[in-house]
């Protein structure tokens, strides 16, 4: 994508490839979790292969599309690995009949290992390239990219003294946008709590403190949901399940 219109993107990059034999590869990385994701991955993918569909009308030319997603936030229950992939099944025999669509989810934070000693294949060295490169250090970087020189490259590329002026800015331009987005929600929270603990003491004082505590927690997560706030951010501050957030809505 162009670096300016990139700019513009709210934490989402999407990239289209296609192999030597021409099955199509749909790329999307992910800062933040959002509503809608898994129905916008499926719809990714679903139009990266009706598109292949010439005016001749041959089906049979058709070639299988793989949606992968890079993720900064978790996206299924933690019972999923890391990387997950998932296919069309039949219910009864689990036989896989229906081969144009397959999708790969990579959940960077269930992603544990920290250490590039600890890696075992190119898999897992291209997940820590992605959780950790830019705190990657230059000892590291050797064990890394010793078996791979397509990771080198990509470790080549974050070098911001390599990058022209034009793409320096648009860089420098998304960061502060970044910042700006963190400290919005920031003030949401905290301006959330102090509501929240304020409506809290006030019927604490009438209902008993274990009662105003109840109280105030549900408050902050009327005063969160009422700004917008991420359900899943939601969760990490007050502690709440997603269904109990979903029945104060």
């Amino acid at each position: 994508m162009d670096p300016e219109i990139a700019s513009y993107k709210q934490s989402i990059v999407n990239v289209l490839c296609r192999d030597s034999v021409g099955n199509r590869f749909v790329i999307e990385m992910q800062l933040t979790r959002d509503k809608g994701f898994e129905k916008r991955a499926q719809l990714h993918a679903a139009k990266a292969y009706s598109r292949q569909l010439d005016k001749s009308g041959k089906y049979i030319d058709l070639k299988k599309v793989f949606f992968i997603a890079i993720s900064n936030c978790n996206l299924f229950p933690n019972e999923v690995d890391y990387i997950s992939t998932h296919t069309v099944r039949d219910i009864k025999t689990n036989g896989h009949y229906l081969k144009g669509f397959q999708s790969i989810f990579i959940e960077l934070p269930k992603f544990s290992k920290s250490r590039a000693d600890e890696l075992k294949d190119v898999v897992e060295r291209w997940c820590f390239f992605f959780k950790y490169a830019d705190e990657t250090t230059d000892e590291d970087l050797k064990e890394i990219t010793k078996e791979s020189e397509a990771i080198k490259l990509a470790y080549d590329e974050l070098n911001t003294d390599r990058w022209n002026m034009k793409d320096l800015v648009a860089y420098e331009e998304r960061i502060m946008d970044l910042r700006k987005e963190e400290a919005i929600l920031e003030y949401k929270l905290d301006n959330a709590t102090k509501k929240g603990i304020k409506f809290g003491k006030e019927k604490g004082r009438a209902e008993g403190i274990l009662e105003g505590r109840k109280l105030e927690k549900i408050e902050v997560v009327k005063n969160l949901l009422k700004e917008k706030v991420l359900i899943e951010i939601i969760v990490q501050s007050t502690g709440l399940t997603i269904e109990e957030i979903e029945n104060l809505k």
